[in-house]
C-alpha cells in the first residue's frame, strides 16, 4: 500500500509535466526530509524521474511520473478497487 505522503506525490505528478520539490512539499506538507527519502524511493523505483534544472539562476529539482509510474499505479488503483468489491487479487 502506498504511503500517504506518496500517494500525495503521485497524485501531484499525475496531471503534470514537471512538479519542482518545492510545490511537492508545498501539497504534502512533509518536512523536506522525509519528502525527499519519499521521492528517492520513488526514483530509484523508476516511478519517478528526477531533473535538476535552473530557474532564474537558482538550483530547482523537479519530478515527473514516469510510464512505470504510472502503470503501478493504475494497477494500485485496481488492487484497490478489487479489494473494495471484496474480490481476491
Amino acid at each position: 500500500m502506498l504511503s500517504k505522503i506518496r500517494l500525495g506525490v503521485i497524485a501531484e505528478l499525475l496531471n503534470a509535466e514537471w512538479v519542482a520539490f518545492s510545490d511537492l512539499h508545498q501539497a504534502t506538507q512533509a518536512t523536506h526530509g522525509n519528502l525527499g527519502a519519499h521521492l528517492a524511493k520513488l526514483v530509484e523505483a523508476g516511478y519517478v524521474a528526477e531533473e535538476k534544472v535552473f530557474v532564474n539562476r537558482r538550483p530547482q529539482t523537479r519530478y515527473r511520473l514516469t510510464k512505470a509510474g504510472r502503470s503501478a499505479f493504475v494497477q494500485h488503483v485496481r488492487d484497490m478497487q478489487r479489494l473494495l468489491k471484496g474480490e481476491s487479487a
